[in-house]
């Protein structure tokens, strides 16, 4: 199946669009198995700028500063850019029609796993039940020195940078540095639930992040149908996408939702 564009010959951007939508409410109401696949983009609707791109984070922070060597040995430095981009902005956010709209689906068993690159667990505040972080979340602080992890909200962030009450080592966040490997187990679930895939709905990514970005591929290379939904082509638009949806997540994925649940 090739993807669709939106301007065809003898056809308006509109119809077209509303055709994909039905489209994709079909495949997604065939499939007996369906993976969201999240990235920033999804966010920008809650207010969080996305990491790359010319108005992203890292246009405006240096992105090495989230190594995890640099956080070894400066942590009361990164703290303090830890604290102001991830808890006073990002924990502030609220999810949007997008994350709602993929809670709805799973609630009416069209959505079987959601697979996000972001940290700022929108997606189980709108009410989905089986996330996969890939990256982490900002949710949890854990110790460098010991096994001991915490709810953030226990966590003084007063004093910088934050000591385990436990043992005195410095924590810090429970999300992916630079230099971090992904965690075993979530790695390992995300492959798997790729595998399984009949449809993955894949939404607000570039593509681009390693090894994130292998996801989508391993459910196309075990025959997954691809939906995208992306303000602009990714990497995946011209090699697996099936069907793509050009527009804001929340704009897309709530009458996509409509149509998968009301049949509309």
């Amino acid at each position: 199946m090739k993807v669709d564009r939106y301007f065809s010959a003898g056809l308006t951007g509109l119809k077209i669009m509303r055709e994909n939508i039905l489209k994709a409410a079909q495949a997604l109401k065939n499939s007996r198995h369906t993976v969201v696949f999240t990235g920033a983009g999804i966010s920008v609707e809650s207010g969080i700028s996305p990491f790359r791109g010319p108005d992203g984070l890292w246009s405006k922070y240096d992105p090495g500063l989230f190594h995890r060597g640099y956080f070894r040995e400066n942590p009361e430095t990164c703290w303090k850019l830890i604290k102001e981009i991830f808890f006073d902005f990002i924990g502030k956010a609220e999810p949007n029609a997008a994350h709602h709209a993929i809670a709805d689906l799973e609630k009416n068993g069209c959505v079987h796993a959601v697979i996000t690159q972001n940290i700022d667990n929108l997606h189980q505040e709108a009410g989905s039940a089986h996330v996969l972080e890939y990256h982490g979340a900002i949710r949890n602080l854990c110790c460098t020195a010991c096994p001991e992890r915490y709810p953030r909200q226990d966590i003084s962030l007063a004093v910088l940078p934050p000591v385990c009450p436990a043992c005195g080592g410095i924590l810090k966040p429970d999300f992916v540095f630079f230099g971090d490997p992904i965690p075993e187990e979530v790695n390992r679930l995300s492959g798997q639930e790729a595998k399984d895939a009949e449809v993955m709905l894949v939404v607000g990514t570039t593509g681009q992040v390693m090894p994130a970005s292998r996801i989508p591929y391993v459910a196309k290379e075990f025959g997954a149908t691809v939906i995208e939904v992306n303000v602009a082509e990714s990497d995946y638009t011209p090699r697996i996408t099936d069907i793509f949806l050009r527009g804001k997540a929340g704009e897309i994925l709530a009458p996509l939702a409509r149509a998968v649940i009301e049949g509309e």
